[in-house]
């Protein structure tokens, strides 16, 4: 979904825009061959990243190695205060997914580790093996939204009294038996979205950065955000229609709604049958765009 992430930009070739999830750079690189001029700046807090935006050597790039969650300190201090656009792609990488030592996949074996900052102290092997069952529980119902998350808790720390759970493949063989039949694979996946995206804060970074969107954003400067599941898709689509997170739009004396963004889109943006065929994890991307008032 790039060319509908770079049309919904609504690039000013002189402008300056932010890519808050580098990754391996190929959204920035699109959005610098439309560029005349102008600045980009790259966020990201994987090390990967940096060694990516090094490979691009183009001087209108800067990149910053934070997570986005503190993008308002780091444009001020490039005095950047004011952007023309931001472009948000949500969740974990390819990269990440695909290098098995991360401990993303469910495909290879490796140790428990889910950090996208991997100088961050907590690794999802501490999770499974120190929290509480009570936290095990909500961590897997609210992130990981598995029908079975009390069970599944119970189940972990179960095992491990036995021996610490440190790899993909004991956690995967303590919760094997309560795995839906033909269904493990989502069932698996769903788990370890729960543990990564407590591991990282997700959730809590996404809503400090969409908090702090409105006052760096220019009038008419654009936000384009591409979430993977309904937790993410949820707080974005709440903030742009409401301007908070939760409960009801704001209304002033005279009945106007009281919120610094429009959408553009009535609805998501979602891929063609043709983008899944070639890329199977655009299935489930949601794009939405809006637009500073």
């Amino acid at each position: 979904m790039l060319q509908a992430c770079l049309d919904g930009l609504n690039l000013q070739p002189g402008g300056t825009y932010v890519d808050v999830t580098f990754g391996g750079g190929g959204h920035s690189r699109a959005l610098l061959e439309q560029l005349e001029g102008g600045r980009l700046f790259g966020f990201d807090q994987d090390a990967d990243a940096r060694a990516n935006a090094q490979a691009i050597n183009d001087p209108r790039l800067t990149f910053v190695a934070s997570n986005f969650r503190n993008i308002k300190r780091y444009l001020r201090l490039y005095k950047a205060d004011q952007v023309d656009g931001i472009l948000a792609d949500l969740g974990i990488s390819s990269h990440q997914i695909d290098t098995p030592e991360r401990g993303f996949s469910t495909r290879f074996d490796a140790d428990l580790d889910m950090r996208m900052n991997q100088q961050a102290d907590r690794t999802a092997r501490q999770v499974v093996n120190d929290y509480t069952e009570a936290d095990l529980h909500r961590i897997l119902g609210m992130y990981g939204e598995i029908t079975n998350a009390r069970t599944a808790a119970g189940a972990i720390v179960s095992a491990r009294s036995n021996r610490p759970l440190n790899t993909v493949n004991d956690l995967k063989n303590a919760l094997q038996r309560f795995a839906p039949r033909g269904k493990e694979n989502k069932y698996f996946a769903q788990v370890f979205q729960a543990l990564r995206i407590e591991v990282n804060e997700e959730l809590t970074a996404l809503e400090e950065f969409l908090e702090q969107v409105p006052g760096i954003l220019k009038p008419g400067g654009r936000l384009v955000v591409m979430a993977y599941h309904s937790l993410e898709d949820r707080l974005v689509k709440n903030f742009i229609n409401k301007g908070k997170f939760q409960g009801e739009v704001e209304k002033d004396l005279f009945g106007n709604e009281i919120k610094p963004l429009r959408s553009v889109t009535r609805k998501p943006i979602e891929a063609t049958p043709d983008e899944v065929a070639r890329n199977p994890r655009a299935r489930s991307a949601k794009l939405r765009i809006a637009e500073k008032l």
